[in-house]
């Protein structure tokens, strides 16, 4: 047996048992298996992700966050069944992050319900007062300042009262290992959410029938 067979045959079996998929929603699953000869080989089934960076454009702001749900994706109903993450796949990512960030930067509490947030005025007016207080005059001019330009979408104030903002993965999952995208805007936010409105009632009515 030459030399080149011989590498070749143990590096065939070498890869006997090892199984690279796509990956789906849910913490990391690889684990170690031992293998002949003591030695140890990752045993990639299915290996998951449940965070991203995701850029938001108009603000120019980026947040690691979690992914929460695969709602569309326009090659395949197969891949959002099995919540499967592939490049262009339609998400729902946990829109905590950029609260946070937003009430930081112009000082506005996004995505709260009016009538729960004037039950909560009322009793805690003190403490509220008090958190205002905290401020220096700096950071409330600054604030003041930032306000002028600042500009909402509708669309997006409300999923923010949800809690889930829809995503699109702009990065190769299998490939990079990584789910990184951007937060749906405008025109394509638009017609994303006719897409998955379509999608949800012929799902109902077959239901139905």
């Amino acid at each position: 047996m030459s030399l080149d067979l011989a590498i070749l045959q143990s590096q065939k079996y070498g890869l006997i048992g090892i199984r690279i998929e796509t990956f789906g929603i849910s913490r990391d699953s690889m684990h170690k298996r031992r293998n002949t000869g003591g030695k140890k080989k990752a045993w990639r089934k299915k290996r998951k992700l449940d965070t991203g960076n995701y850029s938001w454009g108009s603000e120019a702001v980026t947040r690691k966050t979690r992914i929460l749900d695969v709602v569309y994706n326009a090659s395949n109903n197969e891949l959002v069944r099995t919540q499967t993450l592939v490049r262009s796949a339609i998400i729902q990512v946990d829109a905590a992050p950029f609260k946070q960030w937003y009430l930081q930067h112009y000082g506005v509490d996004i995505g709260r319900k009016k009538k729960a947030a004037a039950k909560k005025d009322t009793p805690e007016e003190g403490e509220a007062t008090a958190e205002e207080t905290k401020k220096s005059n700096h950071v409330l001019r600054k604030i003041e300042k930032r306000q002028q330009g600042r500009k909402l979408d509708p669309h997006i104030e409300e999923q923010f009262g949800s809690g889930r903002l829809l995503a699109c993965i702009s990065s190769r999952p299998g490939q990079c290992g990584r789910a990184d995208g951007y937060i749906l805007e405008g025109k394509e936010l638009e017609f994303y959410m006719k897409k998955i409105q379509r999608k949800k009632g012929k799902g109902s009515a077959g239901a139905a029938a």
